[in-house]
């Protein structure tokens, strides 16, 4: 199963682990995984004298991850391969102590602080790119907190579980038998779910310094934006912290990257540790997990304060939030996310195997998405607003020649109809006879483009229609000392190349500003 260069780099992984590590299997006679999940523990304890494997009979097909003989918390009903065998070698090293997916302190004393016993599931799919984040963040708030456990389940291998659950995307995450989650997430918003179910013990010795911290440049944002902005920012020998939810942002999300002139073929979660690996290069202070919810202008500071209090200064702020998957805002989808309403394609796309689905959008995200759905489903409606396709020329004539496939444009979205357990069908208006009619299908996939994270700024800069922040040719905005960069501003074409140079634009500009004496 591992072939030496992969054993290798496990070896390397497992290298500084110093507790003694059990993998305690259990599993039934004669189950269809049984034989593949004891292959892949022994070759994975092979690579380190610090792990063991025992294998016990059982009802099903589990492991659990003991430390110096102890349960960790950390449970897999599955067979980790894939995309997932990261998250049990990252089970491992964190359970150590070890990892550089460890939160800072700040975050660290808000997931010990969480109330009560907590029980979560995560169901993935092996296939998943957006699975491992998910799984691997529960599994380390679960071992920085004993009172939580996290089992981590491959809904393949358990389809009659997920069918009476009626998941229909993933990951999905439930907390003590309740739904709370869907879909890809970092560690911070899955935080933000669980302070908001459970509390925090009133005992608790949670101590968050908010005293303000104060420095020359503040980006807000991760991105490619938000990365070149605190690059160019540092270069110039300015004291520069980026607040941002993740490092990578929205581009993470992304499987194929094949226009960034120079390189020509990567995948979004590489370019992302790249961005962070560059940025680490210089004394850029990195704040991840991190959620602005006010902004101040006092003279001529910007005064930004977090979610749990901390507080941010600067002159300088550059805002490089990006945008975030725009929704319907119709009836149904947001309770329904999970359950029939979609976003990705990939990762949710296998659930309606043999079903009737419809894709909302038909630009080129959409009619990618129509494609590929076509390939597994067995049927595929496209929904778009306009009066005609906004995709490729190739990509339209790719969805012309499939056979499962239709198309209507100039069609609202004007409901989703469910019954009370998953979506059952679609209500739209033709906009040019107003007609309205049903179609009776499985699942929705929304692909209407991007929407503007500039929420939390309207009071402080101008916004158009549509959310993004008005910004001249140098990225100012309205508001002296204030930027704009990438998605979340009005530039066009909102493309991972030009972000990054709007972020260099808007440091740049930024720079100048402040030694012209303008901030």
């Amino acid at each position: 199963m591992f072939d030496n260069e992969l054993k290798e780099q496990v070896r390397s992984i497992f290298a500084s682990l110093s507790a003694s590590y059990v993998l305690d299997a259990y599993i039934a006679d004669g189950h269809e995984a049984g034989e593949e999940l004891l292959e892949l523990l022994n070759e994975t304890a092979a690579c380190s004298d610090n792990i063991t494997v025992r294998s016990n009979s059982g009802a099903g097909l589990e492991f659990h991850i003991l430390k110096n003989g102890e349960r960790t918390g950390l449970k897999f009903r599955m067979s980790p391969n894939g995309h997932e065998f990261s998250t049990l070698l990252l089970a491992i090293l964190n359970a150590d102590g070890k990892g550089k997916n460890f939160p800072d302190e700040v975050i660290q004393a808000r997931v010990k602080a969480l109330k009560g016993e907590i029980n979560l599931t995560t169901y993935v799919s092996l296939t998943c790119t957006n699975c491992p984040d998910v799984a691997q963040a529960l599994n380390l708030m679960s071992l920085l907190n004993p009172n939580i456990r996290h089992e981590v389940v491959d809904g393949a291998i358990n389809e009659a579980e997920v069918e009476n659950l009626k998941i229909q995307g993933v990951p999905a995450v439930f907390a003590d038998g309740e739904f709370i989650h869907s879909g890809k997430a970092e560690f911070g918003e899955l935080l933000d779910k669980l302070e908001a179910k459970y509390g925090q013990n009133e005992s608790s010795t949670i101590e968050i310094d908010t005293t303000e911290k104060q420095y020359d440049v503040i980006v807000v944002g991760g991105g490619p934006a938000g990365s070149s902005a605190a690059i160019y920012s540092a270069r110039k020998g300015l004291k520069v912290a980026i607040l941002a939810e993740r490092i990578g942002g929205q581009v993470k999300e992304t499987v194929g990257i094949e226009n960034l002139i120079s390189v020509p073929k990567t995948t979004g979660q590489q370019l992302a540790d790249n961005l962070k690996r560059h940025i680490s290069d210089y004394p850029i202070d990195i704040f991840e997990n991190r959620r602005v919810e006010t902004v101040e202008i006092d003279g001529g500071m910007k005064r930004l304060g977090l979610k749990g209090g901390e507080r941010f200064a600067a002159p300088a702020l550059i805002i490089a939030t990006g945008a975030s998957w725009r929704r319907l805002n119709v009836k149904n989808e947001a309770e329904y996310i999970g359950r029939g309403v979609a976003f990705c394609p990939h990762c949710d796309g296998p659930f309606y195997k043999g079903k009737h689905v419809a894709v909302v959008g038909g630009g080129n995200s959409g009619i990618e998405a129509a494609i590929d759905l076509a390939g597994i489903c067995s049927k595929v409606t496209v929904l778009e607003f306009l009066p005609e396709l906004k995709a490729d020329k190739v990509l339209q004539d790719k969805l012309t020649n499939l056979p499962n496939t239709e198309v209507f444009v100039n069609s609202q979205t004007l409901e989703l109809e469910a019954d009370g357990v998953k979506i059952t069908g679609i209500k739209v208006k033709n906009r040019e006879t107003a007609e309205e009619r049903t179609v009776a299908l499985d699942g929705v996939f929304v692909q209407i483009g991007l929407t503007p994270n500039s929420a939390v700024f309207k009071d402080i800069v101008n916004t158009n229609r549509i959310g993004e922040i008005e910004i001249d040719e140098r990225c100012r905005t309205n508001t002296p000392g204030v930027y704009a960069a990438g998605d979340v501003s009005t530039v066009p074409y909102k493309q991972i190349t030009i972000a990054m140079g709007e972020g260099a634009k808007a440091a740049l500009t930024a720079f100048d500003d402040r030694i012209r004496g303008a901030l």
